[in-house]
Parts: structure tokens; C-alpha cells; sequence
């Protein structure tokens, strides 16, 4: 019974520290940039567009196709970001808990 005292407890410290992830999420904020700083887009920590900029030397019917290009670039990078951020987020949340390898949180 000790030892599933102590999953319990491991459980509950990591609910705590994955409602502690969660907050320090929503108020992350990433910038992912595109064409060497021409296309910013800026992502809430849960993935929300939260802002796009432009160089105005983009803002040609020529460059329509460029811009494009560059606002999905810029959008993967900044998703990327995320991803990463939330992955090591997730580890400091589960460090000391013995899960099987492999294994994803949340389910």
C-alpha cells in the first residue's frame, strides 16, 4: 500500500504542476519571422494568431505570392516554437514521475 501511497502522491503533484504549465502557456507569447525579419507572426502560448506584421516593401500586387509564402513560413515557425516550448514545459511537469518511455502527456 506504501507504494501506492506514493503514486498518488506523485499524481497529485503532477496535476499541480500541469495546472502550473497550463497558466505559464496562456501567457506565452512566441514571434516566428520569415523572409529575415520581413513576415512576424506572433502566437498566443496555445497556438492563437495573435498578430501579424508585414514590411510595407511586401505590399506589392508582384510580391502577392512571396507574402504568402512568407506568412506560412513565418506561421511554422512560430508554431514550431510553441510545439517546443510546451514540450520542455511538459517535461519540468512529469521530471521524477516514473513513466514508461514512450508514454504522452496530457492522454
Amino acid at each position: 500500500m506504501k507504494n501506492l501511497g506514493n503514486m498518488l502522491k506523485q499524481a497529485q503533484q503532477m496535476q499541480t504542476r500541469m495546472q502550473e504549465m497550463q497558466a505559464k502557456l496562456e501567457a506565452a507569447v512566441v514571434e516566428g519571422v520569415a523572409g529575415a525579419g520581413m513576415v512576424k507572426v506572433t502566437l498566443s502560448g496555445k497556438g492563437d494568431l495573435k498578430r501579424v506584421a508585414i514590411d510595407p516593401s511586401l505590399m506589392t500586387a508582384d510580391d502577392r505570392e512571396v507574402l504568402e509564402d512568407l506568412l506560412v513560413a513565418a506561421h511554422a515557425d512560430a508554431k514550431q516554437k510553441v510545439e517546443a516550448s510546451m514540450a520542455e514545459e511538459m517535461q519540468k511537469a512529469t521530471a521524477g514521475l516514473n513513466l514508461p518511455a514512450g508514454m504522452k502527456l496530457p492522454f
